[in-house]
């Protein structure tokens, strides 16, 4: 069977996937399938977007990043706007794209992916400013979201609600006036999402409908300032709770405009605190091809 790329790199964040022994797993699937190969590795924040850049400057036929998602999303900024394709080495805590696009979670598995599989997924990409995410942005809660490595390493995949659940303990709302395709929106409440996908690696988020990371949208939701919006908002995280009461409104559109009083921070992906509102946030349709099953 002719295997779909010959040439990959593949970009590795040292600090993701605990002992596994990641080059010996990568080179045995590799040289089965007679795949040329080589690898990077990250120290600091921009380096898997830069190694991508090179990469594709040196004519691979696909670049693959190993880590969370914060790594792919620096994977991401270095090959959109080329014609090479990326692919998922899930190495993190949430994996959340490869669980949309189905990458197997096992390294050994994504990598034999790579060599198997010559089909391919065009997702949506959120834009702001020179700055691409493939999973969401959000404001309103700060670096309580996210969970602290020490929290990743005692709760695994359970990290990611319980952070939620802490960061919205103490809860402060700020006026919101959102702009969605045009449509002028003025509310309070605790936070806004805008969402490219619907999980959080493996956990779903609130939704009436599907989140579809190719159908051109970005799913933008807002947490009502109520009392048990607190609650439920939270719950949501986990799958439980009352949709009829959660206080959380809901928009599709292409280009959002959050603005907030007082103004909140803006979170992206792997980045914590990545700015303040205002803020614009676009969505390019389909605008980068991810190796799939």
């Amino acid at each position: 069977m002719a295997v779909p790329y010959k040439r990959v790199h593949v970009i590795i964040n040292p600090a993701a996937g605990g002992n596994n022994p990641i080059l010996n797993i990568l080179n045995d699937v590799f040289r089965q399938y007679e795949v040329e190969w080589d690898a990077s590795i990250t120290h600091r924040a921009g380096d898997a977007t830069r190694q991508a850049q090179e990469a594709i400057a040196s004519g691979v036929d696909l670049v693959a990043g190993y880590g969370g998602d914060g790594t792919q999303m620096e994977v991401l900024n270095g090959v959109i706007g080329s014609e090479t394709p990326m692919a998922i080495l899930p190495g993190g805590t949430g994996n959340a794209m490869a669980f949309e696009i189905k990458v197997p979670q096992h390294l050994k598995e994504a990598a034999e992916l790579i060599c198997q599989s010559s089909q391919r997924r065009a997702v949506d990409v959120g834009r702001i400013g020179d700055q691409y995410f493939l999973l969401r942005a959000y404001t309103g809660l700060g670096d309580e979201l996210g969970p602290s490595r020490e929290m990743k390493d005692q709760y695994g995949l359970l990290a990611y609600p319980a952070a939620a659940l802490s960061g919205l303990s103490h809860p402060k709302a700020a006026l919101y006036h959102l702009t969605v395709d045009g449509e002028e929106i003025e509310a309070e409440g605790l936070s806004c999402f805008v969402a490219n996908v619907g999980t959080l690696g493996g956990i779903n988020l609130p939704t009436p409908q599907n989140i579809d990371p190719s159908d051109g949208l970005l799913d933008v939701f807002l947490a009502g300032k109520e009392p048990h919006a607190v609650q439920t908002f939270a719950s949501y995280v986990l799958r439980v709770g009352d949709k009829a009461n959660a206080g959380i409104q809901h928009w599709r559109g292409r280009e959002i405009v959050i603005r907030a009083d007082p103004p909140q921070d803006v979170a992206i992906d792997g980045e914590p605190v990545f700015g303040t509102t205002p803020v614009t946030i676009q969505v390019l349709p389909q605008a980068v091809q991810m190796v799939v099953p």
